[in-house]
Protein backbone atom coordinates (compact mmCIF):
# COMPACT_ATOMS: atom_id res chain seq x y z
CA UNK A 1 0.00 0.00 0.00
CA UNK A 2 1.03 3.09 -0.78
CA UNK A 3 2.07 5.53 2.42
CA UNK A 4 2.49 8.52 0.97
CA UNK A 5 -0.29 8.67 -1.97
CA UNK A 6 -3.32 6.87 -2.80
CA UNK A 7 -2.33 5.22 -5.59
CA UNK A 8 0.94 2.37 -5.82
CA UNK A 9 2.69 1.06 -8.64
CA UNK A 10 5.24 -1.04 -7.95
CA UNK A 11 8.77 -0.08 -10.18
CA UNK A 12 8.15 -3.77 -12.16
CA UNK A 13 4.99 -3.25 -12.39
CA UNK A 14 3.13 -1.58 -15.33
CA UNK A 15 0.02 -0.83 -13.80
CA UNK A 16 -1.31 -0.01 -10.51
CA UNK A 17 -1.52 -2.74 -7.96
CA UNK A 18 -3.68 -0.71 -4.49
CA UNK A 19 -5.13 2.17 -4.04
CA UNK A 20 -6.72 3.44 -0.45
CA UNK A 21 -9.26 5.66 0.81
CA UNK A 22 -8.36 6.89 4.17
CA UNK A 23 -10.26 7.02 7.36
CA UNK A 24 -12.20 10.22 8.10
CA UNK A 25 -14.60 10.36 11.38
CA UNK A 26 -16.69 12.70 8.37
CA UNK A 27 -16.22 11.58 4.85
CA UNK A 28 -16.64 15.27 4.12
CA UNK A 29 -13.35 16.03 5.72
CA UNK A 30 -11.12 13.35 3.01
CA UNK A 31 -9.62 15.57 0.27
CA UNK A 32 -10.73 13.46 -2.43
CA UNK A 33 -14.71 12.14 -2.27
CA UNK A 34 -14.93 8.42 -3.13
CA UNK A 35 -18.78 7.98 -3.35
CA UNK A 36 -21.10 5.87 -4.86
CA UNK A 37 -22.66 6.76 -8.34
CA UNK A 38 -26.60 6.82 -9.48
CA UNK A 39 -25.58 3.58 -11.26
CA UNK A 40 -24.55 1.85 -7.78
CA UNK A 41 -21.12 1.34 -8.88
CA UNK A 42 -18.30 3.08 -6.66
CA UNK A 43 -16.06 5.77 -7.70
CA UNK A 44 -12.49 7.15 -7.05
CA UNK A 45 -11.49 9.78 -7.60
CA UNK A 46 -8.15 10.81 -9.57
CA UNK A 47 -4.63 11.60 -7.93
CA UNK A 48 -4.38 15.54 -8.42
CA UNK A 49 -2.22 18.50 -7.24
CA UNK A 50 -5.18 21.18 -7.99
CA UNK A 51 -8.37 19.96 -9.20
CA UNK A 52 -9.11 22.40 -11.47
CA UNK A 53 -5.91 21.72 -13.52
CA UNK A 54 -6.17 19.50 -17.02
CA UNK A 55 -2.96 18.12 -16.16
CA UNK A 56 -3.94 15.88 -13.60
CA UNK A 57 -5.12 13.34 -16.65
CA UNK A 58 -1.47 12.56 -17.08
CA UNK A 59 -0.02 12.34 -13.92
CA UNK A 60 1.87 8.76 -13.24
CA UNK A 61 -0.81 7.51 -10.84
CA UNK A 62 -3.36 8.16 -13.09
CA UNK A 63 -1.91 6.47 -15.69
CA UNK A 64 -1.47 3.23 -13.71
CA UNK A 65 -4.62 2.76 -13.06
CA UNK A 66 -5.85 4.04 -16.72
CA UNK A 67 -3.17 0.73 -17.78
CA UNK A 68 -4.98 -1.45 -14.78
CA UNK A 69 -8.18 -0.60 -16.15
CA UNK A 70 -6.88 -0.77 -19.96
CA UNK A 71 -6.30 -4.48 -18.97
CA UNK A 72 -8.64 -5.67 -16.45
CA UNK A 73 -6.10 -5.90 -14.01
CA UNK A 74 -7.65 -7.03 -10.29
CA UNK A 75 -6.85 -4.30 -7.85
CA UNK A 76 -6.69 -4.07 -4.11
CA UNK A 77 -8.96 -1.17 -2.57
CA UNK A 78 -7.75 0.05 0.90
CA UNK A 79 -10.58 1.19 2.84
CA UNK A 80 -10.15 3.28 6.12
CA UNK A 81 -11.53 1.63 9.11
CA UNK A 82 -9.78 4.00 11.77
CA UNK A 83 -6.16 6.12 12.06
CA UNK A 84 -3.62 3.86 10.52
CA UNK A 85 -5.83 0.71 10.49
CA UNK A 86 -7.19 -0.31 6.66
CA UNK A 87 -9.35 -3.08 5.87
CA UNK A 88 -7.89 -4.64 2.31
CA UNK A 89 -11.23 -5.25 -0.50
CA UNK A 90 -9.62 -7.40 -3.33
CA UNK A 91 -10.37 -8.01 -6.10
CA UNK A 92 -11.72 -4.82 -7.75
CA UNK A 93 -12.00 -4.35 -10.86
CA UNK A 94 -11.55 -0.71 -12.53
CA UNK A 95 -14.60 -0.70 -14.92
CA UNK A 96 -14.70 2.70 -16.26
CA UNK A 97 -13.22 6.58 -16.14
CA UNK A 98 -14.95 9.84 -16.12
CA UNK A 99 -12.78 12.36 -17.24
CA UNK A 100 -15.17 15.47 -16.61
CA UNK A 101 -15.34 14.15 -12.69
CA UNK A 102 -11.63 13.41 -12.95
CA UNK A 103 -12.62 9.97 -11.16
CA UNK A 104 -12.90 6.24 -12.09
CA UNK A 105 -15.56 3.58 -12.27
CA UNK A 106 -15.12 1.08 -9.41
CA UNK A 107 -16.36 -2.71 -9.86
CA UNK A 108 -16.30 -4.89 -6.42
CA UNK A 109 -15.92 -8.16 -8.28
CA UNK A 110 -15.44 -9.30 -12.27
CA UNK A 111 -19.49 -10.00 -12.34
CA UNK A 112 -20.05 -6.35 -11.97
CA UNK A 113 -17.48 -5.38 -14.13
CA UNK A 114 -18.84 -7.78 -17.12
CA UNK A 115 -22.26 -6.88 -16.19
CA UNK A 116 -21.96 -3.04 -16.82
CA UNK A 117 -19.90 -3.99 -20.43
CA UNK A 118 -22.41 -6.52 -21.46
CA UNK A 119 -25.83 -5.15 -20.26
CA UNK A 120 -25.48 -1.14 -19.39
CA UNK A 121 -27.06 -0.11 -22.45
CA UNK A 122 -29.73 -2.74 -22.30
CA UNK A 123 -30.55 -3.24 -18.73
CA UNK A 124 -29.14 -0.03 -16.56
CA UNK A 125 -31.99 -1.29 -13.92
CA UNK A 126 -30.38 -4.91 -13.37
CA UNK A 127 -26.92 -4.18 -13.38
CA UNK A 128 -27.47 -0.82 -10.97
CA UNK A 129 -29.40 -3.34 -8.71
CA UNK A 130 -26.48 -5.94 -8.79
CA UNK A 131 -23.49 -3.32 -8.31
CA UNK A 132 -25.50 -2.03 -5.27
CA UNK A 133 -26.01 -5.46 -3.96
CA UNK A 134 -22.41 -5.98 -4.63
CA UNK A 135 -20.96 -2.95 -2.29
CA UNK A 136 -23.51 -3.48 0.35
CA UNK A 137 -22.20 -7.34 0.88
CA UNK A 138 -18.75 -6.74 0.14
CA UNK A 139 -17.58 -3.53 1.04
CA UNK A 140 -20.54 -1.32 3.08
CA UNK A 141 -20.95 -4.75 5.86
CA UNK A 142 -17.74 -5.91 6.60
CA UNK A 143 -16.36 -2.21 6.83
CA UNK A 144 -19.67 -1.55 8.75
CA UNK A 145 -18.26 -4.54 11.41
CA UNK A 146 -14.56 -3.64 11.48
CA UNK A 147 -15.50 -0.21 12.74
CA UNK A 148 -17.91 -1.06 15.34
CA UNK A 149 -16.11 -3.34 16.63
CA UNK A 150 -12.98 -1.20 16.99
CA UNK A 151 -15.04 1.12 18.45
CA UNK A 152 -16.07 -1.39 21.10
CA UNK A 153 -12.76 -3.19 21.43
CA UNK A 154 -13.86 -6.00 20.25
CA UNK A 155 -16.01 -6.71 23.35
CA UNK A 156 -20.03 -7.28 23.47
CA UNK A 157 -22.21 -4.17 24.61
CA UNK A 158 -24.41 -6.26 26.66
CA UNK A 159 -22.61 -9.49 28.20
CA UNK A 160 -18.95 -8.21 26.88
CA UNK A 161 -17.41 -11.16 25.58
CA UNK A 162 -14.42 -10.30 23.65
CA UNK A 163 -13.98 -13.21 21.32
CA UNK A 164 -14.23 -11.15 18.10
CA UNK A 165 -15.45 -14.57 15.94
CA UNK A 166 -18.16 -14.69 17.94
CA UNK A 167 -19.40 -10.74 17.96
CA UNK A 168 -21.20 -9.17 15.40
CA UNK A 169 -22.20 -5.35 14.54
CA UNK A 170 -25.97 -5.45 15.47
CA UNK A 171 -28.07 -2.61 13.45
CA UNK A 172 -29.92 -0.09 15.41
CA UNK A 173 -32.12 0.26 12.44
CA UNK A 174 -31.93 -2.06 9.81
CA UNK A 175 -30.88 -1.89 6.19
CA UNK A 176 -34.81 -2.15 5.18
CA UNK A 177 -36.16 0.70 7.58
CA UNK A 178 -32.98 2.99 6.37
CA UNK A 179 -30.70 2.68 8.70
CA UNK A 180 -27.07 3.57 7.29
CA UNK A 181 -23.80 1.26 7.95
CA UNK A 182 -22.61 4.26 10.29
CA UNK A 183 -20.74 3.53 13.59
CA UNK A 184 -23.49 5.29 15.43
CA UNK A 185 -26.35 3.46 13.96
CA UNK A 186 -24.46 0.26 15.67
CA UNK A 187 -23.71 -2.00 18.79
CA UNK A 188 -20.98 -4.41 18.96
CA UNK A 189 -22.71 -7.65 20.02
CA UNK A 190 -22.21 -11.64 20.51
CA UNK A 191 -23.94 -13.64 18.00
CA UNK A 192 -26.94 -14.81 20.39
CA UNK A 193 -27.59 -11.21 21.72
CA UNK A 194 -27.15 -10.16 18.51
CA UNK A 195 -30.06 -12.79 17.13
CA UNK A 196 -32.03 -11.72 20.30
CA UNK A 197 -31.74 -8.33 19.88
CA UNK A 198 -33.30 -8.57 16.16
CA UNK A 199 -36.00 -10.54 17.41
CA UNK A 200 -37.39 -7.82 19.70
CA UNK A 201 -36.45 -10.58 22.67
CA UNK A 202 -34.59 -7.32 24.27
CA UNK A 203 -34.72 -3.12 23.42
CA UNK A 204 -32.22 -0.84 24.30
CA UNK A 205 -34.11 2.35 25.52
CA UNK A 206 -32.62 6.06 24.45
CA UNK A 207 -31.21 6.20 27.44
CA UNK A 208 -28.80 3.01 26.94
CA UNK A 209 -30.33 0.85 29.06
CA UNK A 210 -31.53 -2.73 28.19
CA UNK A 211 -35.34 -4.24 28.46
CA UNK A 212 -36.60 -7.68 28.61
CA UNK A 213 -39.56 -8.97 26.97
CA UNK A 214 -42.23 -9.46 29.71
CA UNK A 215 -43.26 -12.68 28.60
CA UNK A 216 -39.44 -13.85 28.16
CA UNK A 217 -38.99 -12.85 31.77
CA UNK A 218 -41.72 -14.87 33.36
CA UNK A 219 -40.11 -18.12 31.20
CA UNK A 220 -38.70 -20.68 32.76
CA UNK A 221 -36.27 -22.55 31.53
CA UNK A 222 -32.35 -23.47 31.97
CA UNK A 223 -29.29 -21.84 32.84
CA UNK A 224 -28.52 -19.72 29.43
CA UNK A 225 -31.77 -18.32 29.67
CA UNK A 226 -31.00 -16.94 33.00
CA UNK A 227 -27.96 -15.68 32.48
CA UNK A 228 -27.93 -14.74 28.84
CA UNK A 229 -31.19 -12.93 28.64
CA UNK A 230 -33.33 -12.33 31.91
CA UNK A 231 -30.30 -11.09 34.05
CA UNK A 232 -29.68 -8.38 31.42
CA UNK A 233 -33.15 -7.07 32.07
CA UNK A 234 -32.47 -3.16 33.57
CA UNK A 235 -28.27 -3.50 32.94
CA UNK A 236 -26.66 -0.19 31.10
CA UNK A 237 -24.76 -1.08 28.06
CA UNK A 238 -21.38 -0.62 27.52
CA UNK A 239 -20.61 1.72 25.25
CA UNK A 240 -17.56 3.44 23.18
CA UNK A 241 -14.92 5.37 24.87
CA UNK A 242 -15.41 8.46 22.41
CA UNK A 243 -18.65 9.75 22.89
CA UNK A 244 -19.17 10.29 19.21
CA UNK A 245 -18.99 6.80 18.93
CA UNK A 246 -22.52 5.97 21.16
CA UNK A 247 -25.19 4.86 19.32
CA UNK A 248 -27.58 7.52 18.49
CA UNK A 249 -30.43 7.98 21.03
CA UNK A 250 -32.77 9.32 18.35
CA UNK A 251 -32.25 6.06 16.40
CA UNK A 252 -32.50 3.92 19.56
CA UNK A 253 -36.05 5.71 20.14
CA UNK A 254 -37.44 4.62 16.82
CA UNK A 255 -36.01 0.97 17.40
CA UNK A 256 -37.67 1.06 21.21
CA UNK A 257 -40.76 2.17 20.04
CA UNK A 258 -40.65 -1.22 17.63
CA UNK A 259 -39.95 -3.25 20.52
CA UNK A 260 -42.49 -2.28 22.83
CA UNK A 261 -45.14 -2.60 20.20
CA UNK A 262 -43.72 -6.22 19.37
CA UNK A 263 -43.91 -6.60 23.60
Amino acid sequence: MATQTGIWKPRELSAALSFRTVFAKEPSQRPYDDTEGPDGFLRYKWRFTNAADPGNFNLSDNRSMREAMRLRFPLIWFQGVASGLYMPVYPVYLADEEPDAQQFVVALDIQSLQLRQDLELDDPVLVRSYAARVVKERLHQPLFRERVLRAYRSSCAICQLRHTRLLDAAHVLPDSAGGEPIVTNGIAMCKIHHAAYDADIFGISPSYRVGVRPDVMNELDGPTLRYTLQAIDGSIIERPSRRAAWPDPDLLAVRWQKFREAS
